[in-house]
């Protein structure tokens, strides 16, 4: 039980690490979010068309429309430009609970990776460094690289970056931790 708290701690700090550095320090993610030109007023004439928060592809068909109206809207928007607006009443300059929640759920992620690695039966240095860079693969295929296939989403060669030295890291850690006699 110890070698897995442990391991999940501090696999969980050095992934959280990596992210801290790579969103502030290192800035990786700035082409993610680009500043827009007049953004006062697109800020201005989004308040006053969205009422709710969340995130708005436009155009976009009614939840309700048939196959066949889903059909001719995607027609018409061929070739035309379209958007993915990520909206929210607020803006909070508070991170303390963003900051504690982003270590608390990369300790849980570190713990089931942690776990799994736990598992093997030939649990050598390289197989766990392996392991871990492998399901922090798969996490990155999963989400962001899926969500660059269909919306274009930027940042995919970041998220991958991020994906590999952060579990890369943790799978040095957990390597080594894992076959400490």
């Amino acid at each position: 039980m110890k070698k897995l708290l442990v391991g999940a701690i501090v696999g969980g700090i050095l992934v959280f690490l990596w992210q801290t550095l790579s969103w502030t320090v290192l800035n990786l993610h700035g082409k993610e979010y680009r500043k827009a030109a007049n953004q006062d007023s697109i800020i201005q004439f989004l308040s006053s068309q969205f009422s709710d928060d969340g995130q708005y592809m436009i155009p976009a068909v009614d939840e309700t429309a048939t196959a066949e109206e889903r059909q001719k809207a995607a027609e018409s928007m061929q070739g035309k430009p379209w958007a993915v607006v990520g909206y929210h009443k607020a803006y909070n300059t508070d991170m303390t609970t963003n900051i504690i929640r982003g270590l608390l759920v990369d300790v849980i992620a570190a713990l089931m990776v942690c776990w799994v690695l736990m598992k093997m039966t030939n649990s050598t240095f390289t197989n766990i460094f392996l392991g871990s860079v492998f399901i922090g693969l798969a996490g990155y295929l999963f989400i962001p690289y899926s969500g660059h296939i269909w919306f274009q989403n930027p940042g995919a060669s970041t998220h991958l970056i991020d994906s590999l030295v952060s579990w890369g890291l943790c799978g040095i850690w957990l390597g080594w931790w894992l076959n400490r006699k």
